[in-house]
């Protein structure tokens, strides 16, 4: 069978990766980071660190597979998806627990005098500042690990050259980047300020991102390790 050109497998790389954010157990778990944020703007840098991380891992097996010629079995591939399946369910509880535990927002008051015009009083509500970036990069590198192997065997087995195979790489995880990005900005808009201004819609958003995040992690657990 013939291959197909070059530049199709690089046009396919960056669809797969595009493609490959919006798999179920990546929207469930940036769906829970994203409902600690109010602003799109920060939803979406979630979402780009999400997407280096994932690439970091991609990009470090496949190098480790390219140059020092590692195969690593394809059956041990259901034991990283189980590894997601268990960070699904750390992220859903730790989301759920936080809901109840920690204050999020920080009110003070204080008064303005305008030229002409009487003293008033202003409220303002700041959010505390989270290190949520870092937890996007990290959950990225978890999940980078499960999807990175078919992946790699599958560019080993029909890219020869070296440096296009590290391009491939390189060009599936720019698409998961632009992907995930698309992901968290759509996700993150019912919990923008405007929309959730009603405690009991954003309560119900947060109960069911993290019930569905913790029933998925227990379905790709038993999926993987006992099915």
């Amino acid at each position: 069978m013939e291959q197909l050109p070059l530049f199709l497998f690089f046009i396919f790389a960056l669809w797969a990766g595009l493609t490959h954010a919006f798999e179920p157990d990546h929207v469930l778990a940036v769906s829970n980071i994203v409902s600690q944020r109010n602003k799109i703007w920060h939803a979406v840098k979630d979402g780009i660190y999400w997407g280096l991380g994932h690439t970091s891992t991609i990009f470090i097996v496949g190098v480790i597979m390219i140059l020092f010629k590692v195969n690593i079995p394809y059956s041990s591939f259901s034991y990283f998806e189980a590894i997601v399946g268990l960070m699904l369910i750390i992220v859903a509880t730790y989301r759920a627990v936080i809901f109840f535990r920690e204050e999020r927002f920080i009110a003070h008051k204080h008064t303005h005098e305008h030229a002409g015009e009487n003293t008033h009083l202003h409220i303002h509500i700041h959010a505390r500042g989270k290190k949520l970036h870092q937890a996007s990069y990290g959950i990225g590198l978890v999940h980078g690990l499960a999807g990175s192997g078919a992946l790699v065997v599958l560019v080993m087995t029909q890219i020869k050259s070296m440096i296009d195979s590290l391009l491939y790489l390189l060009i599936f995880g720019i698409g998961s980047v632009i992907g995930m990005v698309l992901v968290t900005g759509v996700f993150s808009i019912p919990f923008s300020k405007k929309l959730s201004a009603s405690n009991f819609f954003k309560a119900l958003l947060i109960f069911l991102s993290s019930g569905l995040c913790f029933a998925y992690g227990c379905y790709s657990i038993y999926k993987n390790l006992f099915a």
